[in-house]
């Protein structure tokens, strides 16, 4: 194994671009929520926070960039369990925080921490790791695939719970990604699709919240004042946008009409103020970094080192992906945030980590895998 080279430089600038883009759109898009959120009328309040997180991040992602990726591997199913524990500890009164209808944090020294977002990125370590030793297995449905879809079916359980949909939906995605590079079979996906469709089906039917969404989706105009409101609106702010945008900060669908727009409609408020164009740059951007990351996947020493970032790239692509959709009025929405845009703590602070260990890992990088 070759040492340490530099870190991939594409990747990196990449994000760095995209996080002050980022930051930029939360502080175009936030003022008008956060005058209405705080007490004191501070229309900085979210990018503040923003750029606190976006620091913390930085640090965690320099960071992780220089630890050996392979010793986050060893300690994968202790941070497995510790993500259990901590999902566990939102539903202890006094501990977790009830915001929004949703059981999802706990507070320490007053900042709210989400466990699910830890839970991603150790769910993909220890699923690269664990697959890395035992990959001959795989073949096996019961001994080799049977076991990591009920681990899945634990964490997906803890995280309905909360509810965090949208995560569930992030996780059961990715994991099929890092299952299948890793060598599982085609036929027992199949297998398995046939009760995750049942068991998603039963999810929508029990939520009444669930069922108005699917039904806003497939015609939101029904009920533009109800349930379709937030798409209706998405679309509005897309479509006058145009090709160039009405330029930055002269978003009118801001302005309440979206709700919390600096979070997961960030995108929409984007394609009003800077069009098309503003879009498809954002776009290629993250094609580039998905790019830079297969090829790390490529390239990667082993196959531990290989699942890892392909399971860091997909946790990327999958959130963008779904959140253009969501926007869009391509599927339902659901909360899914888009990767260093949206508004919110602990998931960019996470992600800029998961990135930290992507870039470690293009310091191994070789051509000949082991």
């Amino acid at each position: 194994m070759k040492g340490q080279k530099p870190v991939d430089f594409g990747i990196f600038i990449t994000v760095l671009i995209l996080l002050a883009f980022g930051i930029i759109m939360v502080a175009s898009a936030s003022g008008p929520s956060a005058y209405s959120y705080t007490k004191n009328h501070d229309i900085y309040f979210f990018l503040k926070k923003q750029l606190i997180d976006a620091g913390i991040g930085i640090v965690g992602m320099l960071i992780f960039m220089n630890i050996d990726y392979r010793k986050l591997g060893k300690l994968s199913p202790i941070l497995l369990a510790i993500c259990l524990f901590l999902l566990a500890v939102v539903w202890i009164p006094g501990v977790g925080h009830w915001e929004n209808g949703a059981r999802r944090w706990f507070l320490i020294g007053g900042q709210s921490i989400q466990p699910s977002e830890l839970a991603k990125l150790a769910i993909i370590a220890f699923l690269a790791f664990s697959l890395s030793k035992r990959k001959d297995q795989l073949s096996s449905f019961m001994r080799g695939f049977v076991p990591y879809i009920v681990l899945l079916g634990v964490f997906v359980g803890f995280i309905m719970l909360e509810p965090h949909f949208s995560c569930v939906i992030i996780i059961v995605f990715v994991s099929v990604i890092i299952l299948f590079c890793a060598g599982a079979k085609l036929k027992h996906f199949f297998i398995i699709s046939i009760p995750a469709i049942a068991g998603l089906i039963g999810a929508v039917i029990v939520e009444p919240y669930r069922m108005a969404r699917l039904v806003s989706f497939i015609n939101p105009w029904n009920d533009i004042r109800g349930d379709g409101y937030q798409i209706v609106q998405s679309l509005y702010a897309i479509g006058s946008g145009g090709l160039f945008g009405k330029g930055l900060g002269k978003s009118l669908q801001k302005f309440l009409y979206i709700p919390e727009p600096q979070n997961d409609f960030i995108l929409s408020i984007l394609a009003e103020e800077l069009g098309f164009i503003g879009v498809l740059v954002v776009l290629i951007l993250f094609l580039i970094f998905i790019w830079r990351g297969i090829k790390i996947a490529m390239n990667a020493p082993d196959t531990f080192g290989s699942l890892l970032a392909v399971g860091i790239t997909a946790l990327i692509a999958v959130q963008v992906v779904l959140n253009v959709a969501v926007v869009t009025s391509s599927m339902p929405v659901t909360g899914m945030p888009l990767p260093f845009f949206s508004a919110g703590g602990t998931a960019l602070v996470f992600l800029l980590c998961g990135v930290g260990v992507l870039l470690n890992i293009s310091r191994y990088a070789n051509n000949e895998r082991i």
